[in-house]
């Protein structure tokens, strides 16, 4: 029977070329010359720091540039918490590896009220589908890439037929 599994990861090393892709659009730019701001990848955080909140919302936004030009979907970043250090505001968001139950859960749900003859399985931080036809298969990846319930990036690897 075709199946295929639903997955959502994000490749580390694009991330970190991505960062330092920004780091150096960062060096350049004028707006920036005497500023204490930074973009610093650590473990599976991304954190963000600039004198000014303005400033902070720059680097974000050239980080998503980065992470475009990349072919990295700016959704697997997620806001985990502000700070300030001193004259410093940090911002920081989490890298998203995986689907989480709760996500996965709605998407069962989704692909079960689209009435679609496949069966969807949770297997740990993936969803398993099956079903007879590829062409079934191909309806689900369609009504997953199209739902606005779901906002994660999804890949689709392991087809099978």
């Amino acid at each position: 029977m075709p199946s295929f599994d639903t997955v959502s990861e994000v490749d580390k090393h694009e991330v970190t070329n991505a960062i330092d892709q920004a780091k150096r659009e960062l060096g350049n730019r004028w707006d920036f010359k005497n500023v204490q701001a930074d973009i610093v990848l650590e473990n599976e955080k991304v954190v963000f720091s600039a004198e000014q909140d303005f400033q902070l919302e720059q680097l974000i936004e050239m980080l998503q540039m980065a992470f475009s030009k990349r072919g990295i979907d700016s959704r697997a970043l997620s806001e985990s918490g502000d700070s300030k250090a001193g004259k410093l505001v940090k911002r920081s968001f989490d890298v998203k590896q995986g689907i989480e139950t709760l996500t996965s859960k709605k998407m069962v749900k989704l692909i079960k009220e689209s009435k679609i003859k496949v069966q969807a399985a949770i297997q740990g931080e993936k969803l398993r589908v099956t079903g007879k036809k590829r062409d079934e298969l191909q309806q689900v990846m369609s009504l997953l890439r199209e739902s606005e319930d779901i906002d994660i990036p999804l890949q689709f690897n392991n087809f099978r037929d």
